[in-house]
This record gives structure tokens, C-alpha cells and sequence, in this order.
């Protein structure tokens, strides 16, 4: 255990500093370069400057960013302009990114005034929209967001337990019968999207407790793998592992360390005995995917490794992406909170720097997406894409905020 006394407060005061700084430019740069004006909701392809590339929109960047900006309001207190950018995306969302003919099933991207242009058979469209509507609720009371949030919470439990088909009309991605199988994402996502709307909507904690200790068994019953050091992505329906084909063997270490934090919410939470093997397990896990995917080369985390030493099939599998590393800022600082252990603290410090050599933009503000694994952005660079708008870093920057007051109490 590391003594109070121990903590250097001057240096992680300064680290809160500098946190605090690229919330604010972060914010900023999505108020500012993001917002349409016009058809409402949030532009994500930006530029290094923040000029739009693409007008196509992402729906889940819509929900993320409704999220976000409510979430700002949650923490920091009400600022119209947060008020009004979260309320822009949930009022595009509602127009224009549910697919009506398939019940309350939404798309995947549109246009920029809102035409459908693609539709998948994952739901994370959908749970983004519940805890952009929960999240909008927590802060106005809103009832019918609440309505919104939980039928869509209702929507993606029914689909991923195979309770319902799916409204679209798509089938399974492979072929049923041949390599039927359990993804990590399902279960520590809507993990996440059941945290949310507990903290929200109090009056159904019952329902919201059993579907998390659902998801958490889950996660340790098929995908954590003690005997492997790993927290696998892809296995059998019974957690069989696919040693033979590169997708069994997948690790994501970025996903394992958000899977993490969310873990130790819970925990947290739970308290008592229970929590505290919880508690242990989620350390477990960020212990080895933070071992095996910290690039001991040229440092970062490596986007994807393969648990048997194999050569990864993506492409992109030695890139250091933006998203994991605010991960490691919030499940090391979580984990240091809890423990006490100065290995977390570390971590911590040791990510922090990478991030504020390679991944921060001083000049423009918002950080690089897509690095080499030199550390080198991909050019030109960019700030946003389909998949990175206000969201893995605004939320990373405000949690560890949050967590740094608490323990320099």
C-alpha cells in the first residue's frame, strides 16, 4: 500500500491543469468547428484545423456527442451552449436517424440534412441514443428522453440475447451454424449504457442491477482467460477458444482497459465482498492487456495483438489510436484511486506524456486520431472521422478530473 503522505500533489496538480486545458480546447473545438447550424446534429470528419472533409454524418457520433455535452452539464453545470449542442444532435437523431420501418432501429450514417445512407445489424447506434436521451433526462427531466432511453435499452437487450429478430431484416454478419460465437463489445457496452441509466433513473435500479450482474458474469464466464493472461474479443458460445483462426485470437488491449473502468464501476457500486472480487478481476484484466500492448519500442498501445504471438490480420493492428490511450488515463487513475498501488500511478504518468508528446495539438487544439506507431499522425492528419468525434477523449479528460480532486482530498 502506498502511504498518503507519498503522493507528489504538486505533480499531479499539474497534470489536473493540463487536463482541465484540453477539456476546454477539446469542447471548444467541436463547439466551434462541428455544429451544423443548418440541419442541426455534429459534422465529425474534421481536419487538423477543424474544416469539414466529409458532410456525412455518423449516427453514433450524433448520440456520443449528445452524451457528451449533457454529461459536461452533469459535472460541471449547465452551460447553454453544452445545453444546446447536446439537444441539436438529439433532435437530428430523432428526425432523421431511425429507421421507422424497422420499429426504433437506427442507422448507421446519413447525410448531411439527414438522408439514410447505411444501415447495420450491430445496435451501438441504438445505445448511444439511450444514454445521449438518458443522460438529457438527467439534466432537464425530461420524460419522454427517458421513454426514448429505455425503450431503446429494452431494444438492444432483446437483440443481443437473441430474443427477437431484428426488425431490419439483416441476418447474422457469418453463416449460422458454422462458427457461432460471443463478442466482447455486447456485454462491457451495454455494462457501460446500464450505468448510465441507473445513475439517472433510480426507480429502476432493481432491473438495472440484474442486467450489469448479467454482463460482468458474462465477461469472466467466456472472454477473461486466466490460463492465457488475456481478455479475448471473440469465442465460442460456451467460450470456446478459436486458437485456429485469427479472429479467436484477436486481443484489443484498448477494449480490455475501457471494459475495466466500467468493471470497477460496478464494483464500486456493488461494494461488500462481491464488489471486491469484481474489483480484483477488472485489475486482473488491465494488468495484461497494459503488459502485452504497451509497445516497448516506441511506447503507446498497440491497437491490436494476437494472444498466441501470431501476426495480426488488420492492417491497422500496430497503430496507436487516440480512444485507448484515454482509456488507460481513466482505468490507471480509477485503479490508483482504489488501490493505492503506485504502479497505477505510474501507468498513469507514463500515458499522460505519451499522450501530451504525440496525440495533443496545441496549436489547434483536440487531438490526433490516427497515429503510426512511431508516434507519427497519419497524413494528412486528422481530428475527427466516422468513428472519433466529442466523445472517448471529452469524457476521458473529465472523469480524470474528477478523480484527480477526489484524491487530492
Amino acid at each position: 500500500m502506498m502511504s498518503e503522505y507519498t503522493l507528489d500533489r504538486a505533480k499531479l496538480q499539474d497534470v489536473q491543469r493540463w487536463v482541465q486545458q484540453e477539456l476546454k480546447t477539446s469542447a471548444d473545438f467541436w463547439l466551434k468547428n462541428g455544429m451544423d447550424a443548418v440541419n442541426g446534429g455534429v459534422y465529425t470528419c474534421l481536419d487538423r484545423k477543424g474544416e469539414i472533409y466529409s458532410t456525412d454524418k455518423s449516427v453514433w457520433m450524433q448520440g456520443r456527442c449528445a452524451w457528451t455535452f449533457a454529461y459536461l452539464c452533469h459535472v460541471y453545470g449547465v452551460k447553454d451552449e453544452w445545453l444546446s449542442a447536446s439537444r441539436s444532435c438529439l433532435d437530428f437523431m430523432e428526425k432523421y436517424c431511425i429507421n421507422r420501418s424497422a420499429g426504433i432501429r437506427m442507422y448507421f450514417q446519413v447525410t448531411a440534412d439527414g438522408k439514410p445512407l447505411r444501415q447495420r445489424r450491430y445496435c451501438f447506434s441504438e445505445g448511444f441514443y439511450a444514454i445521449a436521451n438518458a443522460e438529457y433526462y438527467g439534466i432537464t427531466g425530461d420524460p419522454v428522453c427517458l421513454e426514448r432511453a429505455r425503450a431503446a435499452y429494452k431494444l438492444i437487450y432483446e437483440l443481443n440475447n437473441g430474443l427477437i429478430a431484428d426488425p431490419t431484416g439483416l441476418g447474422p454478419k457469418g453463416i449460422p451454424g458454422v462458427r457461432d460465437g460471443r463478442t466482447l463489445a455486447d456485454p462491457m457496452i451495454f455494462l457501460n449504457i446500464t450505468s448510465v441509466l441507473r445513475r439517472v433513473d433510480p426507480a429502476h435500479t432493481a432491473e438495472y442491477d440484474a442486467y450489469a450482474d448479467e454482463c460482468v458474469n458474462k465477461i469472466f464466464t467466456y472472454h477473461m482467460k486466466p490460463d492465457m493472461h488475456c481478455t479475448l474479443e471473440n469465442v465460442g458460445m460456451s467460450g470456446e477458444f478459436w486458437k485456429d483462426v485469427t479472429v479467436g485470437r484477436i486481443v484489443n488491449p484498448g477494449h480490455d482497459i475501457e471494459c475495466v473502468w466500467f468493471l470497477l464501476e460496478y464494483a464500486n457500486y456493488l461494494g461488500g465482498e462481491k464488489g471486491a472480487r469484481i474489483h480484483v478481476q477488472a485489475e486482473q484484466i488491465f494488468n495484461w492487456a497494459i503488459e502485452a500492448g504497451w509497445d516497448k519500442e516506441y511506447g503507446g498501445l498497440l491497437y491490436f495483438i494476437d494472444c498466441l504471438g501470431k501476426p495480426p490480420e488488420a492492417y491497422e493492428h500496430d497503430m496507436k489510436l487516440w480512444w485507448p490511450h484515454n482509456e488507460i488515463l481513466i482505468s490507471s487513475l480509477m485503479l490508483y484511486r482504489d488501490t493505492k498501488k503506485e504502479a497505477y500511478l505510474d501507468w498513469f504518468y507514463k500515458t499522460v506524456d505519451y499522450c501530451k508528446t504525440y496525440f495533443a495539438d496545441p496549436e489547434y487544439g483536440e487531438w490526433y486520431g490516427y497515429l503510426r506507431r512511431d508516434g507519427k499522425p497519419t497524413m494528412p492528419s486528422t481530428k475527427g472521422s466516422t468513428f472519433k468525434g466529442p466523445f472517448h477523449l471529452p469524457r476521458s479528460l473529465t472523469m480524470v478530473d474528477t478523480m484527480i480532486s477526489q484524491i487530492l482530498k
